[in-house]
C-alpha cells in the first residue's frame, strides 16, 4: 500500500478513529486503526467491539492495500506535522512496518495484520430514514445530561430513542433519566421511521455521534435494528450496539397536575443559582427556592462555610412555596433553555417539578426536589 494524503484530511479522519479506540486494551489489535486504500479513497476504521467508526478521506492512491497501525500514535504524529503538509504512508508487509513521511519527517510504525482486525457484523436494519443534523443534535444534546452513570442500572446508561405519541401525532423522541432528573425531547417524525424499534443509544456513542452532527447542512442516514444503530454521512459511518435492556416507563414520572407556575429569565436564573451555590464546597448542596408573589429568593446554607441569598424578579402568582433542589441539577436543566424564559411547574415541596422552555412542550424536563 502506498498513498499520499493532505494532513488536514488525515487529522480529521484519525481524530474520529482514535477517540473510539480505548486507551487501555487487553487485545492489541483493538488499539489499532485499519487503513484500507482503494482507488483515490482511503478508509480508516476503528472499533472497541461495541462501536465502530469508518471515516473515508480523499487521497492519491499509488498502490491499493490495507494494514493496521496504532491509532493514538498515528494521530499524535499527524497532529504535530505542519499545516498543509502532504503525508505519505507506505506499508511494507515484509518488515511489518508502516513508513510515514512528510517533508523532512520520517516515522516507522509497527503494524499488525489486517486479517486480525474485527469488523462489526452488519445486521438487517428494520428502519432506515434520514434526518437533518440539527434535529438529531437537538434531540441528543438536550437529553444527554440526564444519562445515568450508575453501573447497576445499566439500562439508564444511554438515551432512549423511539417513536412516541406527541400532542399532535407521532414524534421521534429521545429520553434520558438517572432517577433524579429526566429529559424528554421531541422532534417531527422523519419519513419511513414509523417502524423503528425503540433503542437505548449508549453514552459513548452519543458522544461520538456529536462529531457527525456539527454541520448544519448535513443530512444523517439513520438505520435501526433491535441490536444496533447506525448513523452515516457520505464520509463517516458510525455503527454501535445498543444497550440490551428495557427502558423504564418514563411517562409515569412526568407530572401532569402541577399548577403552580413560575416564569423566569433562564440565563439570569442559572447565573443566580451558580452564584449562591459558590459558598458550598459540596457538589450536591441544595439550593432553596422561596417563592412569593412575583419574587423568588434563592438561598444556600452551608454550616461549615457560610450562607448566600439572592432575589430575582419573576412571574409567579400562586401561593407561597419553599422547595429545595440539587444546585448542579438546576444548573444543567436551566442551561438547556434556548429561549429567554424558563417555565417551572410545581405541585408541592415534595413532588417532582416540571420545567419547559416558554410555551414549547417539545422539550420537557423533570427534576426531583431535595429536603432543605
Amino acid at each position: 500500500m502506498k498513498i499520499s494524503i493532505e494532513r488536514g484530511a488525515l487529522v480529521k479522519a484519525m481524530a474520529q478513529a482514535q477517540s473510539v479506540v480505548e486507551r487501555r486494551n487487553t487485545i492489541p489489535i483493538l488499539a489499532n486503526v485499519l487503513i484500507e486504500a482503494e482507488e483515490n479513497a482511503v478508509s480508516f476504521r476503528a472499533t472497541d467491539l461495541d462501536i465502530e467508526v469508518v471515516d473515508k478521506a480523499v487521497a492519491h492512491v499509488e498502490r491499493p492495500g490495507a494494514t493496521t497501525v496504532a491509532a493514538h500514535i498515528l494521530h499524535e504524529i499527524v497532529r504535530k506535522l505542519p499545516d498543509g503538509a502532504q503525508v505519505t504512508l507506505v506499508d511494507d508487509p515484509a518488515s511489518g512496518r508502516l513508513e510515514v513521511s512528510a517533508g523532512r519527517s520520517n516515522f516507522s510504525l509497527a503494524t499488525l495484520p489486517k486479517e486480525d482486525f474485527p469488523v462489526m457484523a452488519s445486521s438487517e436494519y428494520l428502519a432506515n430514514f434520514a434526518a437533518p443534523a440539527p434535529v438529531l443534535r437537538r434531540l441528543f444534546d438536550k437529553s444527554k445530561f440526564a444519562i445515568s452513570t450508575e453501573e447497576t442500572r445499566y439500562y439508564l446508561n444511554g438515551v432512549y430513542m423511539h417513536v412516541a405519541d406527541g400532542e399532535d401525532g407521532k414524534v421521534l423522541r429521545c429520553v434520558a433519566t438517572d432517577g433524579h432528573r429526566l429529559a424528554r425531547i421531541d422532534a417531527p417524525l422523519p419519513d419511513n421511521s414509523g417502524d423503528m424499534p425503540g433503542v437505548i443509544v449508549p453514552r459513548k456513542t452519543v458522544g461520538e455521534l456529536r462529531k457527525l452532527l456539527e454541520d448544519d447542512d448535513a443530512v444523517i442516514a439513520v438505520s435501526v435494528s433491535e441490536t444496533k444503530v447506525r448513523f452515516a454521512t457520505p464520509e463517516i459511518t458510525l455503527t454501535s450496539k445498543v444497550i440490551d435492556g428495557t427502558f423504564p416507563d418514563y411517562t409515569r414520572v412526568i407530572p401532569v397536575g402541577n399548577t403552580r407556575k413560575l416564569e423566569v429569565d433562564a440565563s439570569e436564573f442559572a447565573k443566580a443559582v451558580d452564584r449562591v451555590a459558590t459558598v458550598s464546597s459540596e457538589r450536591s448542596r441544595a439550593v432553596k427556592l422561596a417563592l412569593d408573589e412575583d419574587r423568588l429568593v434563592l438561598s444556600v446554607n452551608a454550616p461549615d462555610s457560610g450562607a448566600a441569598e439572592e432575589e430575582l424578579a419573576v412571574a409567579y402568582g400562586d401561593e407561597r412555596l419553599e422547595i429545595g433542589f440539587n444546585a448542579k441539577y438546576l444548573l444543567e436543566i436551566a442551561s438547556q433553555v434556548d429561549r429567554e424564559n424558563a417555565v417551572f411547574l410545581f405541585n408541592s415541596s415534595g413532588d417532582p417539578t416540571l420545567m419547559r422552555e416558554g410555551n414549547d412542550t417539545s422539550a420537557v424536563y423533570v427534576v426531583m426536589p431535595m429536603r432543605v
